[in-house]
């Protein structure tokens, strides 16, 4: 029987959407204070979801556990109370938007969770930016 099951992970981290290819007006319009020179942060979920079958030993998708461990080790360890557009390596010369963030989180985890369920994958993540706004990638 297949299972979908999630951990939350929480970080903070500071950021700024801006296109150096634009003009400050554009950025402003487009962006408003997200533009702002001096940054602006947010307290981040992120919200893995792994779908596989329930061991029969265990009772496990996966072991929460060792799940939440490899989040943090690979993920948010490196973005945690960071800068994500100066000191976040996977995020260098991208657009530090909550979508481009999630797809970089996606390329780092998906192929690390067979190694911890063989019979589960990376089904889902959820980033939430703020109570109000959030996005989920599937991997398409």
């Amino acid at each position: 029987m297949r299972v979908k099951v999630s951990r939350i992970e929480h970080f903070n981290a500071a950021h700024k959407l801006f296109n150096k290819n634009w003009s400050r007006e554009k950025n402003d319009l487009v962006f408003g204070p997200c533009a702002n020179d001096n940054w602006h942060g947010h307290n981040f979920d992120l919200i893995t979801t792994i779908e596989g079958e329930v061991d029969p030993a265990s009772g496990f998708v996966v072991d929460f556990g060792l799940l939440s461990k490899l989040i943090k080790d690979e993920v948010i360890n490196k973005i945690d109370h960071k800068n994500i557009n100066l000191d976040v390596e996977f995020m260098k010369e991208k657009m530090a938007s909550c979508e481009n963030i999630v797809i970089e989180f996606w390329k780092i985890l998906e192929p690390q969770i067979s190694l911890l369920a063989p019979d589960a994958r990376l089904y889902r993540l959820a980033l939430h930016e703020t109570k109000n706004n959030f996005v989920e990638y599937y991997g398409d």
